[in-house]
């Protein structure tokens, strides 16, 4: 009687922490089908990104005009479940949770939260994909895990202009501007055009030529 009062106890135990631990975001098949695959790769963009781009991430959805073939969450979700790193759809699907104000858009497979996981799993490599999540928890006010996101995409890729740049920003924001300035002069240099780091480093008499 005591084992099974104690298997009984294990398996309440068991169910409470599936109950509250967070959604799972579904496996990564599909990306492997005929019509997927990964975004950086470039055999898999020029064989097989045309046929998912044509259809279902038109220049209507991209911009988050129109769907294609229903919603454009629909239109979002299907080609991320294709190419779950496609940096532009994730961006889009990202601009429409926020635009909508919602995890989960209407017609959407899955939530925005979940397309991140997704993309992060199914290329861990990928720094770009964590930049463009930091972007995205940053509007959503989650600074601390933006900073995380941006500063592991850094690890990722650290010649990329962009994440050194977006990097240096949120540096400003901590007001830790020695980094701030390490990482403005290092986007510079690698050729990121716009001024508006510098110009805030210049404000706060903070930089240094």
């Amino acid at each position: 009687m005591k084992l099974a009062s104690y298997l009984i106890a294990l398996i309440i135990s068991a169910v409470s922490l599936n109950l509250q631990a967070e959604p799972y975001c579904g496996e990564l098949t599909e990306a492997y089908g005929a019509t997927g695959g990964d975004y950086t790769n470039s055999d898999d963009r020029q064989k097989k990104l045309p046929i998912v781009e044509k259809f279902h991430f038109t220049p209507n959805v991209e911009n988050l005009t129109g769907g294609a073939s229903g919603h454009l969450g629909a239109d979002l979700t299907y080609t991320l479940e294709r190419f779950p790193n496609h940096h532009r759809a994730l961006a889009s699907f990202a601009k429409l949770g926020l635009r909508d104000k919602t995890a989960k858009p209407r017609g959407a497979h899955f939530s925005v939260g979940c397309a991140f996981d997704r993309a992060i799993r199914f290329k861990p490599s990928d720094g770009t994909v964590r930049m463009i999540y930091s972007n995205y928890l940053m509007k959503m006010g989650k600074n601390d895990e933006a900073f995380a996101q941006l500063k592991e995409a850094s690890n990722l890729q650290p010649e990329d202009p962009t994440i050194n740049y977006n990097l240096g920003l949120l540096y400003v924001q901590k007001k830790d501007y020695e980094q701030a300035r390490t990482y403005a002069k290092k986007a510079y240099e690698l050729g990121f055009p716009l001024p508006g780091l510098k110009n805030k480093l210049v404000e706060a008499g903070k930089w240094e030529d």
